[in-house]
């Protein structure tokens, strides 16, 4: 099995459809759009024909998650709770400039979540968070479902989940009594657990 397979991302595809002729195996010739990873041999001829750039090769099995200090963690969820405290400030104004704020803070704040390790589904990051959110009767379904079909690539440390319910900032680990918020300055008390 090679070691990379084809996706296509639908938004992009422009409906040439050079992929279906260039393909060696037919996986890019599916009823629904969506590339046959068990017949994909990962040639990339597919990738390489289509204009549109639509299609692109991803590996099988992706890398363990970089790890980061907890300094470095805390540096991150405090930026992205301010990027989306300032994404929802300008949600609420009605202008172009208002909207392009909003768009650069959700990039940003998701440029902080994939370096913090969250948008690597397979990442343990993901794994503890999925986990917490397990008993949540709302998705629990999906959550249990996306939890079988993805497998972690690196070991699993259980970290306590702990939202502000000020401002949402989200502390993972211990929680400590003499913990306080970096953002909005409340004591531990004001701190639910996942």
């Amino acid at each position: 099995m090679s070691k990379s397979y084809a996706v296509r991302n639908i938004a992009l595809c422009t409906k040439d459809c050079l992929c279906l002729y260039v393909c060696p195996t037919g996986a890019a010739d599916t009823e629904n759009s969506i590339i046959d990873m068990e017949k994909c041999i990962g040639c990339g001829a597919c990738a390489n024909a289509c204009p549109s750039r639509a299609i692109s090769l991803v590996p099988r099995e992706f890398p363990p998650q970089q790890r980061h200090d907890d300094e470095v963690l805390l540096a991150m969820n405090t930026l992205l709770s301010s990027k989306a405290n300032q994404e929802n400030i300008a949600s609420t104004i009605d202008s172009k400039l208002a909207k392009a704020i909003e768009k650069s803070n959700r990039i940003m704040a998701e440029d902080i979540i994939r370096e913090a390790g969250y948008m690597l589904p397979q990442s343990a990051n993901t794994r503890t968070f999925l986990e917490s959110q397990v008993d949540n009767p709302d998705i629990k379904e999906i959550v249990t479902e996306l939890m079988s079909l993805i497998q972690p690539n690196e070991k699993v440390v259980t970290k306590e989940i702990w939202t502000c319910s000020i401002c949402g900032y989200i502390h993972t680990g211990e929680m400590s009594p003499d913990f306080t918020c970096p953002l909005c300055k409340q004591p531990a008390s004001a701190f639910t657990k996942s």
